[in-house]
């Protein structure tokens, strides 16, 4: 189905008039994922905000779907949100069970009812600190309107997260986020390292960081630190 255009012309200036400091970030990005869900008519809808470890976590979802998209892309470390996430570009499936990029997470997410995904990177000073998505439990091709849409309603939830992220006001989310941020840099270096030793792709660099963190149970910053120090010979 696609995007009515002139609805979500009155949709989006209604979101519009959400500032940091006249609601709680919370409810505001909840109201945004309501208003998401809504224009386009799926399934859900959900806005996934980067930990420490640089796990997606729900900040707010529409369907309790997006917690099974949240648990299934931890656990199989792939995922359109993640690679949405990690690549810093909107990506989209209209059918998982034709789907072959991530064939761990695949079978899984189609089990669990989701068929279809779109998502769209949530920026942050040339960086990403989640991703935006919405998703259905049938087969549903993304027209370009969709896409466009889901990137306006990304950027109006990026506005929040700088808002909050830039203001005075510190809480347990702003910590999460500059704690990702920070950690971000490391793991971009040790990217890097994996890119010109092994020439590997950047994303299959950073598979191979979250696979050694896993198997040795270490924090994956920790991982990419060690990386990065064992290449400047320290």
């Amino acid at each position: 189905m696609a995007v009515d255009l002139e609805e979500f012309g009155a949709a989006l200036a209604e979101l519009s008039r959400l500032r940091f400091g006249d609601m709680r970030v919370e409810d505001a990005m909840h109201e945004i994922v309501q208003t998401t869900h809504a224009i386009f008519g799926v399934t859900g809808a959900g806005l996934m905000l980067a930990d420490g470890e640089h796990h997606l976590r729900n900040a707010a979802v529409s369907d309790e779907r997006l917690r099974h998209l949240e648990d299934l892309q931890i656990y199989h470390g792939e995922g359109p949100c993640i690679t949405a996430f990690e690549d810093h570009e909107l990506v989209g499936a209209e059918d998982l069970t034709q789907e072959q990029r991530w064939p761990r997470f695949t079978a899984a997410a189609v089990n669990r009812g989701i068929r279809a995904v779109l998502a769209s990177p949530l920026p942050y000073n040339q960086d990403a600190v989640g991703a935006v998505a919405v998703l259905a439990d049938q087969r549903h091709p993304w027209t370009p309107e969709g896409e466009l849409a889901l990137l306006a309603l990304t950027d109006l939830a990026a506005l929040l997260i700088a808002s909050m992220m830039q203001g005075e006001q510190q809480s347990q989310l702003t910590a999460q986020l500059q704690l990702a941020l920070n950690t971000r840099t490391v793991i971009e270096q040790a990217k890097g390292v994996l890119v010109g030793q092994q020439g590997l792709t950047p994303h299959r660099a950073y598979q191979q960081l979250r696979d050694q963190a896993r198997t040795e149970r270490r924090k994956l910053a920790a991982v990419s630190a060690d990386v990065v120090r064992k290449a400047a010979g320290q």
